[in-house]
């Protein structure tokens, strides 16, 4: 037959079937090649695990909930807001900030493909990026936030946002009850990523601490 020899002569097969094992398998053999730098390399991972991620939109919902006036700038310009504190990026421009509220909740989602703030979230979790997810949440989005542990009272609205490349969104959560006089520092705890999201709420006090 042609093309009959072992399968071991193909690269691919010498990785291992664990993903964290093989992707670093992958980036030796393609260093071996010449075809990676793993300074590049380096540098992208330590970009998104210190530099953007997160931590910075947890600390724009920190601000925006200890002080009024920067919450203000937010909505009505969040990259001008966003800009203040240093934070911008590529997949981070046009960025909406959209608030939650008694009886109203934001959810975004990306229905044609993943467009997500990445400057202010990180890397989009599996997830958001599945078409489950995608198809799901515009036509069920109460369904999928049960899923997701998210019961909202029977009055409450429901609103989905549609990420686009043109529009990406951050959704600032409910401020949780029982934080008064808290620092920004105390509050940004209280964020998850999944509360910017839509799909997840503040941390309580209780289990932030």
């Amino acid at each position: 037959m042609p093309h009959d020899h072992s399968d071991h002569d193909h690269p691919h097969s010498l990785l291992p079937s664990d993903p964290a094992l093989r992707v670093k398998a992958l980036e030796t053999i393609l260093t071996a090649k010449g075809l990676v730098d793993p300074a590049a390399v380096e540098a992208i991972l330590e970009t998104y695990e210190k530099k953007v991620g997160p931590h910075l939109g947890a600390a724009v919902v920190a601000r925006a909930w200890a002080d009024r006036a920067f919450r203000a700038r937010l909505l009505a310009d969040a990259n001008a807001a966003m800009a203040e504190m240093g934070i911008s990026g590529r997949q981070g421009e046009h960025v909406v900030a959209v608030e939650n509220r008694p009886g109203q909740h934001n959810m975004v989602v990306c229905t044609l493909c993943s467009c997500y703030p990445w400057p202010l979230l990180g890397i989009p979790p599996a997830w958001y990026k599945s078409d489950a997810y995608r198809a799901r949440a515009v036509r069920e989005p109460r369904k999928v936030l049960a899923e997701f542990g998210v019961t909202l009272p029977g009055d409450t609205a429901v609103r989905v946002w549609d990420s686009t490349a043109e529009v990406r969104y951050l959704v600032l959560p409910e401020r949780p009850a029982g934080t008064e006089g808290w620092s920004e520092e105390q509050l940004r705890a209280l964020v998850s990523r999944d509360s910017m999201i839509g799909t997840g709420l503040a941390r309580t006090p209780e289990a932030g601490a």
